[in-house]
């Protein structure tokens, strides 16, 4: 009980979070993790793409990308799924993002440089077209 009395003590801070400029970034990486709803039931595989920031000295993650679709531009998160023949699905974000890569897998990605874009919320994501 005495910790959240402390604790009730504390007071706002003023230091801004540190918001990253899009800019290009250098792709070091990537993990494919389960995501969870509130829940915590499982709602599928998400690929979080691991990269060097020019203006932070710890790697980022980067989840969505924005690409076009017809004639509009749509941002989504990188779900791993698989088609019928145990590919990633040709329409969807993730191989949109590897097409514009020119990566023909998600190894291909490491290693190359990629343009990030910040999302309507100012998250940075990959910029792909």
């Amino acid at each position: 009980m005495k910790m959240e009395n402390e604790k009730g003590k504390i007071g706002i801070g003023n230091k801004e979070g540190v918001l990253l400029k899009p800019t290009m970034v250098k792709i070091v990486g990537f993990k494919i993790e389960m995501q969870k709803d509130k829940d915590q039931k499982e709602v599928g595989e998400k690929v979080s793409v691991i990269c060097k920031h020019p203006d932070k000295p710890e790697n980022i993650e980067i989840s969505s990308v924005s690409y076009k679709k017809g004639k509009e531009i749509r941002t989504s998160g990188m779900w791993f799924k698989l088609d019928v023949d145990n590919l990633i699905p040709k329409q969807s974000a993730l191989a949109e993002f590897l097409r514009f890569i020119k990566a023909t897998n998600l190894d291909g990605i490491v290693g190359k440089d990629a343009m990030t874009e910040l999302d309507e919320k100012n998250y940075l994501c990959f910029k792909a077209y």
